[in-house]
């Protein structure tokens, strides 16, 4: 199966990472997960990705956190934010830093998995990088 890209996923819940995870895998996609947000950034700061999905609430770093992190230092990369507690200005905030999608929990997987691919294509494009 073709590298259809590098996904990073951020939640404070690890059966979210492993349930993404294992799908993503399964499309193809290489995964990392992290349940912690700075040692999510400390990954970040020291390896390219494609795309980071990642939770908005978290302990220490929020994920809106991360989102500027990576819009700092990885300017191809796509960004999805999943979240329990959407409001109105953390999407706005999401739109205005650049997500790529922002995602309400619960979400069907196979709606995030196609969301991460498009994603993927849409980074990897502008690297240069596209699987067929």
């Amino acid at each position: 199966m073709a590298d259809k890209g590098k996904v990073l996923v951020l939640d404070d819940e690890e059966i979210v990472c492993e349930r993404v995870a294992d799908n993503l895998t399964r499309k193809g996609l290489s995964v990392e997960t992290f349940t912690d947000s700075q040692q999510a950034i400390d990954r970040l700061a020291g390896q390219q990705f494609d795309v980071v999905v990642t939770d908005l609430k978290m302990k220490g770093p929020s994920g809106l956190d991360v989102v500027h992190f990576v819009r700092q230092n990885q300017s191809a990369c796509e960004m999805i934010i999943i979240t329990g507690y959407a409001s109105m200005d953390a999407a706005r905030e999401a739109e205005y830093s650049g997500v790529y999608q922002f995602v309400t929990k619960p979400f069907r997987m196979e709606d995030l998995s196609k969301l991460v691919l498009k994603a993927a294509r849409r980074a990897r494009s502008r690297k240069g990088k596209v699987a067929p």
